[in-house]
């Protein structure tokens, strides 16, 4: 079984990467701002869970997979960086509209977003590979397999649950609202940068 030790470096570590600049947090914090608790809440589970499906399949060795079949990861990336810039586009084009009614969202809709967001980029897929092999560099049993994956999925809900919930509230979707073209289009700007940088490594790694 995984020692206390190895837990805490494993959640420790996946929040720092949750946290930072990356095109789930900011999708996260965008939609919040934008649509409100009641659509941002859902969507920051389903990028919760589509991230733990990506720790599910290094925990299988997905990796592996790809380093025998690249081909299968340069397909991943190529829908990745493409949905990701279709996301940005449509981030920048909604930057100068009114900010939408949340209550008027659908539960399922959120959830289902952000499951294809986080599924759309497969290196997180890497990322718990090779967390998975510093922090547990042992055989593990069906046991500790599973406490890693529940670690892991605790670690992403905690957190996309947590920023969705407080960047929803009232005074910070006021705040939001008084800057929403500059931060809208930011986010459209960051987000396309990284479909493009996708899509590079997808291309030069073909050549």
């Amino acid at each position: 079984m995984p020692t206390p030790e190895q837990l805490f470096l494993l959640v420790s570590t996946l929040s720092l990467a949750i946290l930072s600049p990356g095109p789930a947090i900011i999708s996260a914090t965008q939609t919040a701002f934008a649509r409100g608790r009641a659509v941002a809440v859902p969507y920051g589970i389903g990028l919760a869970a589509g991230a733990s499906l990506w720790a599910l399949l290094a925990i299988l060795g997905i990796a592996v997979v790809f380093r025998a079949v690249p081909a299968l990861y340069m397909a991943l990336k190529l829908f990745g960086g493409v949905y990701l810039l279709w996301l940005a586009q449509a981030m920048w084009r909604d930057a100068t509209s009114p900010l939408p009614e949340a209550a008027n969202s659908r539960f399922g809709h959120g959830f289902w977003g952000g499951v294809a967001l986080n599924l759309s980029n497969p290196k997180p897929a890497l990322f718990y590979s090779a967390l998975f092999i510093a922090a547990f560099p042992g055989p593990l049993s069906h046991a500790g397999r599973g406490t890693i994956y529940a670690a892991a999925l605790g670690t992403e809900l905690l957190w996309y649950v947590t920023v969705t919930t407080l960047m929803s509230t009232a005074a910070m979707r006021i705040r939001y609202t008084a800057a929403k073209v500059w931060i809208d289009r930011g986010a459209a700007l960051f987000l396309g940068a990284l479909g493009l940088s996708l899509l590079f490594e997808a291309i030069t790694e073909t050549v």
